[in-house]
């Protein structure tokens, strides 16, 4: 995630390490740096030039801390800057009613990931403790009913839908279907089309009119850079939306939506929707966010999505394995599975300080995670409790089996023993109170295909 902005930004201040002084001449170097970074990031332009502005006003006007150099004060600006620039506050969703359920709206363009968020949101709550109800209110689209009927079923959330193609009165029976069937939320998809049009936007307000919700969110799709912002302009023009939901942040985005929009339309982002599993939705924190534009991390955000997701017995007794050495490949495969209910792999490494720097984009494929579970899947038990005993007739067999090339098992079985000595060294550095840091240990060898 916004790779590209983020090494821009870190070169353009690299040019201030090693300055005794914060001065017109390098500060404006920085600045023309950092603005053409955030040009090339799809940031809008009057968002770009106020920045700037407000980093190089207060760089020269503040006073630097003895034991602050005059980069870490920039590289504290900037960041500051940037938490303005996306919010300043985390702001969570309106679920505050006399009513019962609480209605959450949730509109945007066809494609952008409306249908795919509203499933999502519903876990989210689900997993708080709120009883969800999802209201299949795109009813021009029968995909956009079987695609939530589907995701529903994924997440055991009740979908409430109709054969007529009457959206208002698909959305009014449905509240009430939640009223007596105790949903205390009830979450509308409203339609969707590939562009803007008057009838889509005219049905929007009319049943924003009708429903009064608690909170309506607007889900973009961030790939689409100044067009993601225009289109929340118009959006929130009609329906004056509470929030935003930026989709697709796993792809190639280059972040302008996301520094952009709160200033244009002055409506907080709320959600970040990364991925097509049901886990992968983020609440939005533009202090967090800053942090990792910055190349800094957000290891608040990783310790939580691990609290939520990874099974601590299973995990104190791989930290037991280890420790003994014991790790094998049924060790190996079981913490596969509970990585991936992390969610993305970049997403991850990301989240730690420094990691992504160390582990390439390029080397990150996370198709391999599937060839690995494809050859571990054909093994023996006694095969992946003793990869020792693995010879060259087992090793055709599981190719075989897997469908994969002896080759692959080969390095799987090579990547894994070097893992295996990568794990005993560190458990050692431990034991020795040595500081463990991102370059004494080899991750890069561990992602190669």
């Amino acid at each position: 995630m916004f790779e590209s902005l983020s090494d821009k930004l870190e070169h353009a201040l690299k040019k201030l390490s090693g300055q005794a002084k914060i001065n017109e001449i390098n500060i404006g170097m920085a600045m023309r740096d950092i603005k053409r970074a955030l040009l090339d990031a799809d940031v809008n332009y009057k968002v770009t030039k106020n920045f700037v502005e407000q980093v190089r006003k207060q760089a020269l006007g503040e006073e630097v801390i003895k034991s602050v150099s005059p980069a870490q004060m920039i590289v504290k600006i900037v960041h500051d800057e940037l938490v303005k620039a996306m919010g300043g506050e985390q702001k969570d969703i309106n679920l505050k009613t006399s009513r019962m359920p609480a209605v959450i709206m949730v509109a945007g363009l066809q494609g952008s990931g409306k249908t795919t968020f509203t499933a999502k949101l519903a876990n989210l709550l689900k997993k708080k403790g709120r009883a969800p109800l999802l209201i299949a209110a795109d009813v021009y689209r029968p995909a956009a009913i079987e695609q939530l009927k589907t995701l529903g079923a994924q997440i055991g959330v009740p979908v409430f839908s109709i054969e007529e193609k009457d959206a208002l009165k698909a959305a009014k029976q449905g509240i009430e279907f939640a009223k007596q069937n105790s949903k205390n939320v009830a979450i509308v998809d409203t339609a969707g089309r590939l562009q803007i049009d008057e009838e889509m936007m005219a049905e929007a307000e009319r049943l924003k009119r009708e429903l009064s919700p608690e909170e309506i969110l607007f889900v973009v799709d961030s790939m689409i850079g100044q067009e993601a912002v225009n289109t929340a302009k118009v959006f929130n023009d009609r329906l004056d939306f509470d929030g935003v939901v930026l989709t697709k942040m796993d792809g190639d985005t280059r972040g302008g939506a996301a520094l952009s929009i709160k200033t244009v339309v002055d409506k907080p982002i709320k959600f970040l929707s990364q991925g097509e599993k049901v886990d992968d939705l983020d609440i939005f924190y533009p202090e967090r966010m800053a942090q990792r534009i910055l190349g800094m991390g957000d290891i608040v955000s990783f310790v939580e999505k691990a609290q939520e997701t990874l099974d601590l017995e299973k995990t104190q007794k791989l930290q037991k394995r280890l420790i003994e050495n014991e790790f094998n490949l049924e060790d190996f495969y079981e913490q596969l599975q509970e990585l991936k209910k992390m969610g993305s792999l970049q997403n991850l490494i990301d989240m730690i300080p420094g990691l992504s720097k160390v582990v390439p984009k390029q080397e990150i494929d996370e198709s391999n995670l599937k060839v690995i579970e494809a050859i571990i899947n054909s093994m023996t038990k006694d095969e992946r409790q003793k990869p020792g005993i693995i010879n060259g007739s087992r090793r055709s067999r599981i190719a075989k089996g897997s469908g994969t090339r002896v080759q692959d098992v080969n390095m799987l079985l090579k990547q894994f023993m070097e893992m295996k000595k990568m794990m005993k060294s560190v458990t050692k550095m431990a034991k020795s109170g040595r500081k463990i840091t991102a370059q004494n240990i080899p991750f890069n060898r561990l992602m190669q295909p």
